[in-house]
């Protein structure tokens, strides 16, 4: 399955996604990876099933300023809508705070984040996207997240000195899936053994695929 991918901002080099999603592309999965927005457009992205988004709200490693708007929110939500899947990754769930559309997209935005420090990723027993990983501790931004939609699945949190915050949930939009997963910083927590597994059950929900498993 084709998949687009919108990568990079001014913390996060784009290498951080292609690493962390190159490990499945053996499978069933093959990525077309963008940094620079004007090469995307509600145009192509409807020419892929599935959008996985590791974009904060920047236009590049080098650019700071905002790329999206609420025009931009509203193309998502049109995708979705119509049966397109978009998979949230870490930054890509980031500066949208203030881009209602974004909030309502994702169900859940990132506000802010300590000092990195040892977080645990504990997956929530037994649910289906979370089957094949494990729980694991590594050094990360602690993600914390203001959440909108009381009707997120949960299959994924984050524990540190800071407390338990959602790292992972599902949703629906329309006729499309929507998930999103808020570890990691590093390309050492995007390709654990642990978390692997995760995000491929993530690509594949959004994709549409529910296997017996699920």
């Amino acid at each position: 399955m084709k998949v687009l991918v919108l990568c990079e901002d001014c913390a996060h080099p784009a290498t951080l996604t292609q690493k962390g999603l190159d490990g499945l592309q053996s499978g069933s999965f093959e990525f077309t990876y963008i940094s620079d927005p004007t090469e995307w457009s509600p145009d192509r992205m409807d020419g892929y099933p599935l959008v996985a988004f590791s974009k904060a709200n920047q236009v590049s490693a080098d650019d700071s300023s905002a790329w999206a708007t609420e025009e931009t929110g509203s193309a998502f939500i049109d995708y979705a809508a119509r049966g397109g899947g978009i998979f949230f990754l870490h930054s890509g769930t980031a500066l949208y705070k203030e881009l209602p559309s974004f909030c309502a997209l994702m169900g859940g935005v990132f506000v802010s984040h300590p000092p990195q420090c040892q977080v645990t990723v504990e997956p929530v027993a037994d649910h289906p996207l979370a089957v094949g990983g494990e729980s694991f501790s590594m050094t990360d931004e602690h993600y914390m997240m203001e959440m909108f939609d009381e009707s997120v699945g949960f299959f994924l949190h984050t524990r540190s000195e800071h407390g338990v915050q959602p790292a992972g949930w599902i949703r629906r939009e329309g006729k499309g899936r929507v998930a999103v997963l808020t570890p990691s910083h590093h390309p050492e927590g995007w390709t654990h053994p642990g978390y692997q597994p995760i995000l491929r059950n993530c690509l594949e929900w959004c994709a549409g695929e529910d296997t017996q498993r699920r």
